[in-house]
């Protein structure tokens, strides 16, 4: 037997083994039965998800304490780090000097004020002398400078009272607002400098401000909330805590800043916050969560239903106990779920559970387990 007849025989041979192999798959294929799949319903659901920002809890009222008068303090009248009334006495500079000074110029004022009445007095009764021509015209000329004089000379003693009174009540330092006072700078006895040494720091505390960055581009959408002026329970605006936990009353938007950095696109706007346990401090570093203007009603399901294909998504959908691969458009990322933009509908039946069991075409039987179809937020 030649070469060429026993390949041919040897190439029969393996085509008859091939067919009766492809016989017996099939056979096996028919007999496997469907395969069990877990199922979820598609429904639009309302979710709720965030943008982030990097935010600091600021005072909507900050001052620090400078005292308009030199001396040595003689006496500091509250606690560090606690609430002070707008008002409150704080502190107190040696008042001895400014209190003598007080009363030299109050004095000094009175006894102007009865040089002013003399005056006066003379001037009246020379006009009527010099109107029946009965005193020299120097004399009524003298009375009527001098009476010019004595209340210039008031005026000047006035002032003078007036600013030793402020020196004097100056030598007491009160808060100028109610809020939280810091730690003192200066001790009793210290000597002080006026408008030189600071004193303390007053910041107002409830409400409290919190302050972030926005890009240029999101200005519209910030914009449009700040008209909408929300509810005190809106919860449009929240914010993390350093330890990652939320806290537990919302924002109201208060200021958008005039102007956009023209160097960075960036815009800062200011939230106000309740702060009624003063837990929020200034200073102290926060995330601002802002409601997206995606949020609303969508299209959800369980990321774990959606297959990867090179850099493609899709799902396997449920029709006549047969399964189709569908390609559908992923949207934000919501944990366990995904937000779907197209290529599904609510009532659509998708495969949840058993995907590496099917392929596009495979006949299927649903007794797996469903996934709960909760509303979604994050």
């Amino acid at each position: 037997m030649t070469n060429k007849k026993i390949f041919n025989l040897l190439l029969i041979c393996c085509l008859i083994i091939s067919i009766q192999s492809c016989k017996k798959v099939s056979k096996q294929n028919q007999t496997a039965g469907p395969v069990p799949v877990g199922e979820y319903t598609v429904q639009s659901q309302k979710v709720s998800f965030y943008d982030s920002y990097p935010g600091t809890v600021v005072a909507l009222n900050e001052v620090e304490l400078h005292s308009q008068v030199s001396g040595f303090i003689t006496g500091i009248y509250f606690t560090e780090g606690s609430q002070v009334a707008k008002g409150e006495k704080l502190y107190e500079i040696d008042r001895r000097k400014y209190q003598a000074a007080f009363e030299q110029a109050k004095a000094n004022a009175d006894i102007s004020e009865s040089n002013l009445q003399k005056a006066q007095r003379d001037a009246e009764r020379y006009s009527k002398l010099n109107d029946q021509n009965a005193i020299a015209k120097q004399t009524y000329d003298d009375a009527t400078t001098n009476l010019q004089n004595t209340k210039m000379q008031l005026l000047s003693a006035n002032a003078a009272r007036s600013n030793a009174e402020t020196d004097f009540n100056y030598s007491i330092i009160r808060a100028p607002f109610s809020g939280t006072i810091g730690l003192s700078q200066v001790k009793t006895g210290a000597f002080i400098n006026q408008g030189q040494t600071l004193l303390n720091t007053i910041s107002s505390d409830d409400p409290i401000g919190v302050d972030f960055i926005i890009n240029e581009k999101s200005l519209p959408w910030f914009i449009d909330l700040k008209k909408k002026e929300g509810s005190k329970t809106d919860s449009t605006f929240r914010i993390l805590l350093p330890d990652n936990s939320e806290y537990t009353s919302s924002g109201q938007l208060s200021v958008i800043d005039r102007a956009v950095d023209h160097q960075t696109g960036t815009i800062k706007v200011r939230l106000i916050f309740p702060n009624h346990e003063k837990s929020l401090r200034t200073g102290m570093n926060c995330k601002v969560k802002v409601l997206s203007g995606n949020s609303g009603t969508q299209t959800v399901i369980p990321y774990k239903a959606v297959v990867e294909q090179m850099g493609e998504y899709f799902v396997y959908v449920i029709d006549s106990m047969k399964v189709k691969q569908i390609k559908i458009e992923p949207g934000s990322n919501l944990g366990e779920y995904i937000v779907v933009k197209q290529g599904l509908n609510p009532g659509d039946k998708i495969v949840l559970d058993g995907l590496q069991k099917v392929h596009n075409g495979s006949v299927v039987q649903v007794g797996g387990p469903s996934a709960k179809q909760d509303i979604v937020k994050r």
